[in-house]
């Protein structure tokens, strides 16, 4: 299907998201779109795919005008997306995640649709059992359920919004292949992404946005240094790397196990001390979901002492974590983080330390606005958090931080953010350290930890097994680790 957007506008008072849009995606290829964060990339894709509603502008599918209103009516035009964070029920299992939005009425054909799932499932080396609950899924896993059932939908164009993102590289190659085997049936695929690996190697042609415009299109092969251009302007900087002695211990567990994620974790002995930057590593759901959860009071352990600051935290909830220092940012933004619904000035009132029933709303909106300003967040103080793009709501997280914690736990803390703002967001943390704050991260991209960490945990099948400075390592040995093929204390 041949797909053209012809001069797309998409407004929200007087930011311009998008600003005079134009290009064609031609059947039978992977096109990249490219793009700083708060580009207009997801924006772009939400108006084709028919959750938002365009300004003004033109969509062309065959070259015949279309108009609507809705993610439906687009599905059964032919596009669908899959988005960032999969849009399915964790309470349902496998299959009726699959069946959603292809039964109608009170009889569903269960044996055929659990045929139809497994044969689709297997023709894409998908290995997805239908009766798994959602809910123990991995990301990756449930990227590749929203596939299938957008596929089995009629699915002819294919927008997939920073798909590699917090997935294993087994999942992504398993991924890649599977897209290139629907360009090679003649199906269109979108690619919104900010890696230049990931299109370098995938895409057949890439158009670049910035600042809610297209600065320059690119067919394969691609010059790299000209794509930061077309999207930074300039090439961005690298962030100074800083470093300190680290002070007195912070946290400390002892032989700590917890449920969670896959694997749990599982008898966990660690040190974590005053001003330095530890990394997490490993396959997703190996054990540093869990670590997070525990070091910041959101689980119990079932077994073993974490002690933060030489205080018994073992059996106190989150709340005495938070009284004490410790912050949590997790990596769902709309789901852990964020209330969908909700203005950003409506955040920072509910951030107030009030008491009573009067909102102090000026004092929330002032609070908005300083934060917007000093966070480079692109919105206005009367902006719903949804419509922010993944960047900026990972800019608004983090303006939630306290100015003087203890202990910074941060859950892939760089999600989806382009080069240019994952510099930023670590500039401004690496600030904390100065101040003797202790930062503990998790984060899916190995070279990420190693140009900030001081220090490295790796977690395989549950247990910690790597404890190693980030200078006395390198990315071959971290990837050997996470595969489980060391086993260093």
């Amino acid at each position: 299907m041949w797909i053209e957007l012809r001069d797309i506008h998409k407004h929200y008072g007087p930011v311009k998201a998008n600003n005079g849009i134009s290009f064609t995606v031609s059947p039978g290829r992977i096109h990249g779109l490219l793009g700083e964060n708060g580009a207009g990339k997801s924006t772009l894709m939400k108006v084709l795919v028919g959750f938002s509603q365009k300004t003004s502008g033109l969509i062309l599918l065959d070259g015949k005008p279309v108009d609507y209103k809705n993610p439906a009516r687009a599905a059964e035009l032919g596009i669908g997306m899959l988005y960032q964070d999969p849009l399915d029920f964790p309470l349902l299992r496998v299959l009726e995640n699959f069946m959603l939005g292809q039964t109608s009425g009170l009889a569903w054909p269960w044996r055929a649709f659990r045929k139809q799932f497994v044969e689709m499932a297997r023709s894409f080396n998908f290995f997805l059992d239908p009766d798994t609950p959602l809910k123990i899924l991995t990301i990756g896993e449930r990227q590749q359920l929203e596939l299938l059932r957008l596929l089995a939908l009629g699915i002819q164009v294919l927008i997939l919004d920073e798909p590699t993102t917090g997935i294993s590289s087994l999942q992504k190659r398993t991924l890649f292949a599977a897209l290139k085997k629907l360009a090679s049936e003649g199906k269109s695929v979108i690619l919104v992404s900010h890696k230049l690996e990931d299109v370098q190697v995938l895409c057949d042609r890439v158009t670049v946005l910035r600042r809610g415009q297209v600065t320059g299109e690119m067919d394969a092969p691609f010059h790299a240094e000209a794509l930061l251009e077309m999207m930074f302007g300039v090439p961005p900087e690298q962030p100074e790397r800083y470093r300190q002695t680290p002070g007195s211990d912070v946290l400390v567990m002892q032989d700590v196990s917890g449920s969670g994620g896959r694997s749990g974790l599982k008898g966990c002995d660690v040190v974590i001390r005053q001003g330095e930057i530890v990394g997490l590593a490993g396959l997703e759901g190996s054990g540093q979901g869990v670590f997070l959860r525990l070091a910041g009071g959101l689980k119990p352990p079932s077994q073993g002492c974490v002690r933060l600051q030489g205080f018994d935290m073992s059996r106190r909830d989150h709340h005495m974590f938070r009284h004490r220092g410790v912050t949590f940012l997790p990596a769902d933004r709309l789901e852990e983080g964020l209330i969908p619904g909700l203005s950003i000035t409506e955040h920072f009132a509910l951030l107030t330390d009030r008491k009573g029933l009067v909102v102090p709303w000026q004092h929330a909106r002032q609070a908005a606005a300083e934060r917007i300003k000093r966070f480079r967040i692109k919105g206005r103080p009367d902006s719903a958090v949804q419509d922010l793009s993944g960047g900026n709501q990972q800019r608004l997280l983090l303006s939630f931080l306290p100015s003087s914690p203890v202990l910074l736990l941060l859950e892939n803390p760089t999600r989806g953010l382009d080069v240019d703002s994952v510099n930023w967001v670590w500039q401004h943390l690496q600030a904390y350290c100065q101040q003797q704050t202790s930062i503990v991260f998790s984060s899916s991209e190995l070279d990420e930890i190693l140009m900030v960490a001081d220090r490295v945990l790796v977690f395989f099948n549950g247990r910690m097994i790597m404890d190693v400075e980030a200078s006395r390592t390198d990315v071959q040995t971290l990837g050997r680790a996470i595969a489980g093929k060391v086993a260093v204390g």
